[in-house]
């Protein structure tokens, strides 16, 4: 029995972690967005935007990947480990509404990636700051129904 405590402890506390340093990323985002929000204009050839945005787009695509590949995966597996229909019904739609959302942040890094032309930087910042905040707002709920939801469930 206390092998099936350590087993468990290890299995959900290592959800737990993945969860706590993919938020911490998430906070990083954060930082290299409201950097390039908050300048007034944007001109070809300024080496700080230059940088900020090669940043923002580096730190986007690790964030929104990490979440693809590593943090749904493990919040599904543990919905599904708990038995947990609902929760794995609601984190489906959770799930749609972040996808929409994808397709806005690689196509901000991909024109990013490829262009000089920063004429439409603050309108697709703006546009990427909607999508962000979607996001975040279904990435907390999805925490909250397959993870939060099941911690008192755990053997102590």
């Amino acid at each position: 029995m206390l092998e099936n405590c350590k087993t468990a402890h290890e299995r959900w506390g290592g959800v737990s972690d993945i969860i706590d340093r993919w938020l911490h990323s998430r906070q990083s985002l954060l930082v290299r967005f409201c950097a390039l929000s908050e300048k007034k204009e944007f001109t070809e050839g300024d080496a700080g935007v230059d940088e900020n945005l090669r940043q923002l787009c580096q730190y986007l695509m690790d964030y929104i990947s990490a979440g693809h590949f590593e943090v749904y995966e493990q919040l599904i597996r543990e919905g599904q480990d708990f038995g947990d229909k609902a929760a794995l019904d609601r984190a489906r739609a959770l799930y749609r509404e972040i996808d929409s959302t994808t397709d806005v942040a690689v196509d901000f890094n991909d024109k990013y990636l490829e262009t000089d032309d920063l004429s439409s930087l603050p309108g697709d910042l703006s546009q990427l700051g909607e999508a962000l905040e979607t996001r975040f707002e279904s990435e907390d709920q999805m925490i909250a129904v397959l993870h939060t939801a099941h911690k008192n469930q755990l053997p102590s």
